[in-house]
């Protein structure tokens, strides 16, 4: 069995740091403690390119460090993110009885990933205690994850060896892994008419704010089939009540399983707003960003094969599902390591509302070590 103090204890130490996105300095210090003492060499050449650090000083360089294996086989890697979203300042948890744990209610708990950390770390701490036998094991600690895994897209992946990778990173029992996530593309259209006094001379101006709403009453938004969503999400402009509005800023996103027809959503957006503008005498700029590619690992992978297995090993009912949010794991199926996401004791993630339990903490350990000591 995982040790229950020491999850517990980890677990309230990594919530006690400030560790909001693109400020992880102190948790990376302390997590690159961690694994150097659970034996693990910390790779010291660079593992994130520098454009990204000196962009973000209160930042922390990715994590990444090896526990030499004594077993043949190719490496195993395992990934958590070091980032919480905000309210992530001041963080308290508060432990009941029973083991769940939330926080006090005025920030989030931080389990979305601390959870993820501390199963792996008390994993390696099962590993050294028992000195049990397993291939080389790679860990990535990413930094500021949440903003689209901004962290990660600067980190370098030559580093890594494994071909097969689990992200501790999701919601649901234990037992839950997620096998494909979707590209995640925003956009935003500024749409340009001209202003004109709206009692003296309507006739004079083109409405910015109405060619936006007969888009959006034109397109379909909220989830458009199995595989795809679209959202608008905020509108900006306006100068006055009695002033035709000449600058309108439209944003949202696009999330679809499918990448290729992720862009040709983004295109047929773009068509219908300029379509729809060049009716009433407007014009139209619109840009799109390409955050994170979507991804599909096929059952017979090794990565799905261990898994099942791991839950077997510690008594848990495997549960193969798609997921609509990203994570690393995008980073690192791009990157030609396939890789899936593990839940790992995290619920109502990125609310104040946030709790976990220790029995799942503890479970997810478990499942973490069982995968790490896996033989094929």
């Amino acid at each position: 069995m995982a040790n229950e103090k020491r999850i517990r204890d980890l677990f309230l130490k990594l919530v006690s740091f400030d560790s909001e996105s693109f400020n992880e300095n102190e948790i990376g210090t302390y997590l690159t403690g961690k694994l150097s003492g659970l034996g693990l060499k910390i790779n010291t050449r660079k593992t994130t390119k520098n454009e990204f650090l000196k962009a973000h000083p209160d930042s922390h360089p990715n994590i990444y460090a090896v526990l030499k294996g004594n077993i043949p086989g190719d490496p195993i890697l395992f990934s958590a993110h070091l980032d919480t979203v905000s309210p992530g300042t001041g963080k308290k948890a508060v432990i009941s009885d029973d083991g769940f744990i939330t926080s006090e209610g005025d920030t989030v708990l931080g389990a979305d990933d601390i959870s993820g950390l501390t199963a792996i770390l008390e994993a390696l701490s099962l590993i050294r205690e028992r000195k049990a036998d397993h291939r080389d094991i790679e860990i990535l600690f990413t930094v500021s994850e949440e903003p689209f895994c901004e962290g990660s897209k600067y980190f370098n992946y030559d580093l890594i060896k494994a071909k097969t990778g689990y992200v501790l990173d999701l919601t649901g029992e234990i037992g839950t892994a997620a096998i494909s996530a979707p590209s995640i593309i925003s956009f935003e259209t500024r749409v340009i008419g001209r202003a004109a006094h709206a009692g003296f001379a309507p006739e004079e101006g083109i409405n910015a704010l109405k060619v936006a709403a007969d888009v959006i009453t034109h397109i379909k938004t909220g989830r458009i089939d199995k595989n795809t969503t679209v959202n608008i999400g905020t509108i900006q402009g306006g100068t006055a009540k009695n002033i035709i509005p000449d600058d309108i800023l439209l944003a949202g996103e696009i999330r679809s399983l499918d990448h290729v027809k992720a862009l040709a959503k983004a295109e047929e957006l773009e068509k219908t707003f300029r379509e729809f503008a060049k009716k009433a005498g407007a014009k139209i700029r619109f840009k799109t960003t390409e955050h994170i590619k979507a991804y599909t690992v096929e059952n017979n992978s090794e990565a799905v094969t261990l898994f099942k297995q791991a839950c077997k090993n510690t008594d848990l009912e495997p549960e193969l599902v798609n997921t609509f949010g990203g994570s690393d794991a995008n980073r690192l199926n791009e990157a030609g390591i396939v890789t899936i996401v593990n839940a790992c004791g995290m619920e109502r993630v990125h609310s104040t509302g946030e709790f976990t339990y220790i029995k799942d903490l503890v479970r997810s350990a478990e499942l973490t070590y069982s995968l790490m000591t896996a033989k094929i």
